[in-house]
Formats: C-alpha cells, sequence, structure tokens
C-alpha cells in the first residue's frame, strides 16, 4: 500500500520544506517535488506535515483503574491529539513494577494497534519507595525508562541506586520532583491565590528541594536524570546550572504549566488542580524562556484523567489531573502564535528530542526511511472541544466546551490513518 502526502509543508527539528511524501508500507519511501503514483492520496494543501508526536508522560490507568481510562481509549485519544508514541506512568493498580504488566500493557496496545505503547515502568516495588525493581527484565520486556511518578522518591539511597542501576541498563530515572515534607497538606501553590481561598498551599520550594538531591545524585553516579512537569523558575536555574556543569539532565514541561497561573483557581474549579500545581506568572515565563532556549526538551501532557464524580467535589477532596492529549496541539500552537517558538521548535519539543531521550532511532523525524509516524497539522482550524470530540472516559479539562484553534486533522501510525478529524476534508 502506496500513500502520497502532497502540497504540504513539512516540519522537521531543522527545517521546513515544500514537498511530497511517498508512504510505502510503514516506512517513509521518499521525499518528492514530483507526484509518483500511490494507491491513495492525501491532499495537505495549506497545512503543516509534522513527525507523529511522542508523549513521553501520560497516565492511561490500565490496568486496574479501567474506568478513568484504558489502553484502549488512551490510545484514540492520544492519535486524536497527533500523538503516535505514548509512554505510560507506573500508577496502575496492580503497579507496573514487574515484567509481566509491563509486557501485558504492551500487549493491549498492539491488538489496539493505533499508538507505539512505551511503558514507564516503576522505580520501586509497589511504588513504596524502599526496593528498586528488577530494571533488567523491566527493560527487556519493553520499558523504556523508570518513575514513581504521582509519588516521590524519598529516599536518597534509592534514588542512588535507581540512578546507577538504570545507567547499567542504557535507561534513565524520572523522578516526580516533591518534597512531601513541605507539602503540609496542600492542594495547590502557596501564595497569594491560596491565602485569598484559604486552601492550604505547598511552596515551589518543594519541588526544588527534590530537583536540587536528584541533579547532585546524578553527578555522583553519572546516571541521567529527567525532572518532570517542571513548574518552578529556580527549578530551570538549577538545571541550567547543572547542565553548565556536565551532569546529565534532561527534562520536561507541560501545556497546563506554560499556559495557566494560579489565578485561574480563583473559581474553585477542580479541573485546575494539578500536581504540582498551577505557579505564579513569574514561573509561567520561565517555562515559556526555557521552551524558547531550549533549557526544557520536551512537551509533555502528563495526561491523567479522573472519573467526574471524583472532580466534582470540594477542591481539597478532589484528585490533581488534567486531560492532555486532544489539547496538546492548540496549546502548543499558542506558544507559535505568542512568538515564543516556531514550528521547527515546535518539532523538536514534541517529537524529535523525546526520540532522542528515549532512543527511538526511526522517529521524530520526516525523511526517508523513518517510521511513516506523521500528524497533518491545520494550525487555523478553530472547533469546538467538547465531549462528542473528547475520545478519553473522562472530561477532566478546563478547555472542554471551549472553541480551540488548531488541530491534528490527519494523524498516520506505521502508514495507516488511524485518526481523521470529522467533517474536516484533508
Amino acid at each position: 500500500m502506496k500513500t502520497l502526502i502532497k502540497n504540504g509543508t513539512i516540519v522537521n527539528h531543522d527545517g521546513s520544506q515544500k514537498a511530497n511524501i511517498l508512504i510505502d508500507g510503514d516506512k517513509i519511501a521518499l521525499i518528492t517535488a514530483d507526484e509518483p503514483a500511490a494507491d491513495k492520496i492525501i491532499d495537505a494543501s495549506g497545512k503543516l506535515v509534522m513527525p507523529g508526536l511522542i508523549d513521553m508522560h501520560v497516565h492511561f490507568r490500565d490496568p486496574g483503574l479501567e474506568y478513568k481510562d484504558d489502553i484502549n481509549t488512551g490510545s484514540e485519544t492520544a492519535v486524536a491529539g497527533g500523538v503516535t508514541t505514548c509512554c505510560p506512568m507506573a500508577n496502575t493498580n496492580p503497579v507496573n513494577d514487574n515484567a509481566v504488566v509491563t509486557r501485558d500493557m504492551v500487549a493491549k496496545a498492539k491488538a489496539r494497534g493505533l499508538i507505539d505503547l512505551l511503558p514507564i515502568g516503576a522505580i520501586t516495588s509497589k511504588m513504596d519507595g524502599k526496593k528498586c525493581v528488577e530494571m533488567g527484565d523491566m527493560t527487556q520486556a519493553g520499558a523504556v525508562a523508570f518513575s514513581d511518578d504521582g509519588l516521590p522518591v524519598a529516599s536518597s539511597d534509592v534514588m542512588r541506586y535507581a540512578l546507577e542501576y538504570s545507567k547499567h541498563f542504557g535507561s534513565f530515572v524520572i523522578n516526580h520532583s516533591q518534597d512531601c515534607s513541605l507539602c503540609r497538606g496542600g492542594h495547590m501553590n502557596e501564595g497569594r491565590v491560596s491565602a485569598i481561598l484559604g486552601i492550604k498551599g505547598m511552596p515551589r520550594e518543594q519541588e526544588e528541594i527534590m530537583v536540587s538531591r536528584d541533579l547532585l545524585l546524578a553527578k555522583l553516579t553519572g546516571g541521567h536524570i529527567h525532572i518532570a512537569h517542571v513548574s518552578s523558575e529556580w527549578s530551570l536555574k538549577l538545571i541550567a546550572q547543572a547542565r553548565a556543569a556536565g551532569i546529565n539532565v534532561t527534562c520536561e514541561a507541560t501545556p497546563h504549566h506554560f499556559t495557566y497561573t494560579e489565578d485561574e483557581l480563583l473559581g474553585y474549579d477542580t479541573n485546575f488542580k494539578m500536581s504540582p500545581p498551577l505557579r505564579t506568572r513569574s514561573d509561567v515565563d520561565a517555562i515559556r524562556e526555557g521552551l524558547k532556549s531550549g533549557l526544557i526538551d520536551v512537551i509533555v501532557t502528563d495526561h491523567a484523567p479522573h472519573h467526574n464524580d471524583e472532580k466534582f467535589l470540594e477542591f481539597d477532596k478532589a484528585p490533581f489531573g488534567i486531560l492532555g492529549l486532544q489539547t496538546l496541539v492548540p496549546m502548543t500552537l499558542d506558544l507559535v502564535r505568542d512568538g515564543v517558538i516556531d514550528y521547527e521548535k515546535m518539532a523538536a519539543l514534541t517529537s524529535y528530542n523525546a526520540a532522542k531521550i528515549l532512543k527511538l532511532k526511526d522517529k521524530g523525524v520526516i525523511a526517508a526511511g523513518y517510521l511513516a509516524d506523521i500528524a497533518i497539522i491545520d494550525p487555523g482550524f478553530e472547533y469546538l472541544y467538547d465531549k462528542n470530540l473528547n475520545k478519553s472516559k473522562s472530561q477532566n479539562s478546563p478547555l472542554l466546551g471551549k472553541m480551540l484553534k488548531g488541530a491534528a486533522v490527519i494523524t498516520i501510525k506505521s502508514g495507516k490513518t488511524v485518526f481523521e478529524f470529522p467533517n474536516v476534508v484533508a
């Protein structure tokens, strides 16, 4: 089966060009100005043709919490957002802390056939922070990194072992940067807004202290530490200092942390409750600058579905978390519209850099010989993001019911069209 994508603007991390793409089977066969014969033709006039997006940080709740989402609906939600590769975190039930669970997750995704699912294994057994998992077995089963995300690894000794052990297997560690002794039962950022609302807050220092510790442990071990969902200006200062010193550190940011501030919580909307919490304008500005400068390596969603009954509670009782997969493209395009990044940087932040970090040699670039994972994006397309478009079982997004601008109108995975935006002719 040959597919020709014609008349689009191909956007890679290192440049853009007007050209046609011939797909043969699951691979990109040719980038050309000609129009070779094909079984299927997709006209991408006026659209961006980007590498399939790679989301290094999602929660699919499968196994065990499938009423929120599962691997099938998670896959459907991903491709509806132009995402063709996802890395689900280990805080499932049972926890993904062994090769059996890892293999089962990969098998479920392969059976659905929409995305490549690359699990993030737990750092510690049952995510209790005490004993490292068998990283070798889990790596062979398909785990690409290790994290107790949702919970920090409090013990510096355990984190040291995790960094040393993962390094041995060519992998890396992602820590949920939080000093729980400073959380004090908080539900949002500690500051002006928490005082106004009378809600217990968590200071930024609870993130920054853990970031500092993990950077020092990476210096000690030579291991690769990846800092998840950076939300603090000072966290970025610490990361910049560590990188300048040669410490092996990468980091990520989410659309909600480069878009919203704690002021959104003045309406007590639990859909804005997340961990780490929304912080101040100076933190948002620092994250946007980090994306612009290249200090931040990747944009992730931290897609965290929760049932309506769980979010429709008093603020202090509702869980942390926000949907993100289907709003990744429009929120990232806002950075382009604001002049923070360009399309090429967007391709780097949403695909190329993640492929490098995860050592995926056939992803992240649109070029001959690469896997035909492609997102065709219409940056000017305006639409209502509503319950009919939402593919997740959950609805915990403050953007639900809002008009959005920019979408992946066609998603191609391994040469196969796996999503087409309703009522849009590409």
